[in-house]
Parts: structure tokens; sequence; C-alpha cells
């Protein structure tokens, strides 16, 4: 049924651990335990050899877009390998049964630990700096280190996947993209994406460039500090976007950052993911920053948070201040 490889990409793949349907059955206690649920299927639990454990994501006959998901994922997963990408362990294709055998990521996703789904703790905020460090470096990967580049296109909280360290890695890349030539820098597509973290000049234009993740990547940024809903119709700006720039407007910027913090953060460091995360969702993809220069940022907040000094809140205060006065009003994007 792997007709969507080419001969070269077969010879690849079978170097690959290839189950049977029986085998998937038996690895997943006739699929017992159920991780999670996406436009794909169901992902369940798994244990390869009783010592490997794995999570097997299992194509639904009802899914309109599976099989398209599933020859995407193949293909990105057979030639991409980084720390920061969730790896593939194996697959099975046995007549109408397609699966997808991943490592398994034991504490689930970020928008689990935010919302506080997966356990009673509170996600430090060093703790998500070292995951938005992880995410930026996985996707920096697939925008420079991939040739042809790759566009993830479905950057959110919930396909950030922490394992057993709480080293996020990035996943589902069932609506990823390449550029066909190693040269061209966009490409025309149909849109796709998630609701609020799409990017809205790729929304406009059907012009999908690298840029577009950066600009999905903001807005977890905006996640991780402000632990918010993307969009909430109740708030007097229902996109974060648009609420994080006219609270920081107001002046009102203690009401910014996740009060689950209980203030436990190098000011400094909080107030730069904010410019920087805004710096991601401005509404020109051209002035948006590059993954590149996104990692070397986080890179030297966590730098500040791991070097906290004698500093008062009152001089943090005044820098955070003047960091909004000077913030540039035309990142904010209409709420869509």
């Amino acid at each position: 049924m792997l007709d969507i490889l080419n001969i070269q990409n077969r010879h690849f793949f079978s170097k690959k651990i290839r189950f049977t349907y029986f085998e998937v059955q038996e690895m997943t206690n006739n699929f017992k335990r159920v991780l999670g649920e996406g436009g794909f299927g169901v992902v369940y639990h798994g244990c390869v050899n009783d010592t490997q454990q794995v999570a097997v994501k299992l194509l639904s006959p009802s899914s309109s877009q599976g099989y398209k998901h599933f020859k995407a994922e193949v293909e990105l997963l057979m030639r991409v390998h980084h720390i920061n990408l969730v790896s593939l362990v194996g697959y099975c294709d046995e007549g109408d049964h397609l699966a997808l055998i991943y490592e398994y990521m034991p504490n689930g996703d970020l928008k689990q630990h935010l919302s506080r789904k997966h356990g009673g703790f509170v996600l430090s905020w060093k703790s998500r700096l070292g995951v938005a460090v992880d995410a930026a470096l996985g996707l920096e990967y697939l925008h420079t280190g991939c040739k042809p580049p790759m566009v993830h296109r479905d950057i959110k909280s919930t396909n950030i996947l922490l394992n057993e360290s709480f080293q996020g890695k990035l996943a589902d890349f069932g609506l990823s993209r390449s550029f066909p030539l190693a040269n061209e820098t966009q490409v025309s597509t149909v849109v796709a994406g998630t609701p609020g973290y799409l990017d809205p000049e790729y929304y406009q234009t059907n012009w999908l460039t690298e840029k577009s993740d950066v600009y999905s990547f903001g807005i977890v940024l905006l996640e991780l500090i402000t632990n918010r809903p993307i969009i909430q119709q109740s708030r007097e700006k229902p996109h974060i976007v648009e609420w994080v720039g006219f609270v920081v407007r107001t002046g009102d910027i203690g009401n910014i950052i996740d009060p689950n913090l209980h203030e436990d953060y190098d000011v400094g460091s909080v107030w730069k993911v904010i410019e920087l995360a805004m710096s991601c969702v401005n509404i020109s993809s051209a002035i948006r920053p590059t993954m590149s220069q996104v990692v070397n940022d986080l890179k030297e907040c966590v730098a500040s948070e791991n070097s906290r000094t004698g500093e008062t809140r009152e001089m943090n205060s005044m820098s955070s201040i003047e960091f909004s006065m000077d913030m540039d009003t035309e990142v904010i994007p209409k709420a869509r």
C-alpha cells in the first residue's frame, strides 16, 4: 500500500522496524490506553519488546485527511532527525491498517502542563524557557537544517511534547510542507493550520513561508507567559496578541504574566520574551525574526534567569514600563 514512496525512499523505509497489525494490537494491549486524539486518528500507549514504551498513532477509517497526513509524516520523518523532533520508531502498513509508532513522551504536551491537566504542579518559568528553546531549536532545524527547507504549518502548544526530563520536542508533521526547490522561500498552498495560531498574512495570501511558523511560535510564547486562552470572546481584546498589546499599552503589565508563577522569575527575561513574542507575531512576515534569531534571544533569556541578580523590583518594573512605551503597535493583528 505504500505506493507513496519511490524506490529510494522504500530502501530507506525498509531500515525502519515494520510491524504487522497483530503486533500493533499486542504492543497496545488491544488498544487499551488512549493518549490522545487528533485529525489523523487516536494515539495509544504501547510497549515494544516489553521494554521500550511507544506512542502508536492509528489511522482512523473516518479520517478524510488521514492518509494524506500519514504520507506527509512518513516522508518527513524518514529524512529528518533531530533531538528536538519526536522520532519515528516504526510503522504498520497492512491493508487498511496504517499506524505510525513514535518514541513515547511520558510528560504529555505543553498545553496539558500549562492547564495543569497532567499534574498538580506548576511549570516554572525556567522550565518554560527551556521548553521554548527546545521547540525553537527543532523548528530552526526544519527551516535551515533540512534541504529543501520544511515548514511545520501547525505549531501549537499541543504539538510540543515533553519527555521524562521535560525536554521539548515538536510533533505532528501531518501538515508539513517542503519547498519544491531549494532556492525558493515561499510556496502557494491551500491554507492549513489551527485557528488562533494561524499567520494572518498566510491566511490572506495563501503564500506559505517559514515566517508562518514563526508567527505560530510567537503565539506559543504568549501562552507560556500568560497561560491564557488564545481566543477568549469575553476579554477586552479577544485574540491573545491584541490583548497583550492592549495591556502593555495601558501600563497594567503585571496582569500579563501567569499568576501561578507567583513572581518567581527574572523580570527582565520575561519582558524580553514578551518583546520577542510580539516581534514574532508582527502582521508583516518580513519584519518577523528568523528562528535562528529567536533561538539566540531565548538563550539570552535562559542565561538571565539562571543568573538572577539582586536588582530591585522597582528597577525591573521601570524597564518593563519603558518597554511598553516602545512597543510597536503595528504588530497587533486583527482578531480572527
